[in-house]
């Protein structure tokens, strides 16, 4: 069915309108770099990056893909990831756990799903077939009562998520496992850095936050 919807309906890129891809060569080159950035919730935990600026083709992509219903862009946005991870500093032979932000519940369910774990899933895939082993662990969650944090300041947010992220036993990696948090946007660090605590309180040491992009 979607090789029809293709021929009917061909596929444009969602930042610049080119025909062709969801994300044509030129704009998937936005996410060539990997830079560490720096936020106050984050200092003496872990390093964090970015592959990109919030702004631009980074910032079409984006909101494309989490509020637009461009779901077609997990593959490229995986792939974006996929690359960046052997650069880090903390790159692994041997492979990564990859462990997704959550989501709210209703945003979830507007987005089709979890948003950041079809990324991590897309990303792993794209790892598998290098070569790499990379594991998806969907290990943490939110509670009820967690606001869309788009408008809130830096003390909201982390109050916003105290209490309120939770850990599914189910998924949490083995002990000393090599966690990368994945994450779409890095704003004002609240959100990771209460993931990064939450995981390190259950012996999940976490080496690295990697972002598609970072705001401010």
């Amino acid at each position: 069915m979607s090789e029809i919807l293709d021929l009917l309906i061909p596929a444009r890129c969602a930042s610049c309108g080119a025909p062709g891809a969801p994300c044509c060569p030129v704009c998937q080159a936005v996410w060539g770099s990997l830079s560490e950035i720096t936020r106050a919730p984050m200092a003496g935990l872990v390093p964090v990056y970015a592959l990109a600026r919030y702004a631009d083709e980074a910032r079409r992509l984006i909101l494309a893909y989490k509020e637009r219903g461009r779901r077609d862009l997990a593959p490229s946005l995986g792939r974006a990831v996929a690359e960046a991870l052997p650069l880090l500093p903390t790159g692994q032979d041997a492979g990564w756990w990859l462990v997704p932000v959550p989501s709210r519940r209703h945003a979830s369910r507007v987005r089709g799903g979890p948003h950041i774990r079809r990324v991590a899933e897309e990303c792993a895939k794209i790892l598998s077939h290098k070569g790499k082993r990379a594991t998806v662990a969907p290990v943490l969650s939110l509670r009820a009562g967690v606001r869309d944090a788009a408008r809130l300041t830096r003390a909201e947010r982390a109050a916003n998520l105290d209490g309120r992220v939770r850990i599914a036993s189910e998924a949490v990696p083995p002990k000393g496992a090599p966690v990368i948090l994945l994450d779409d946007v890095i704003t004002t660090g609240a959100t990771a850095a209460a993931c990064t605590k939450l995981l390190a309180a259950s012996g999940i040491h976490v080496q690295a936050v990697v972002a598609l992009a970072a705001a401010g």
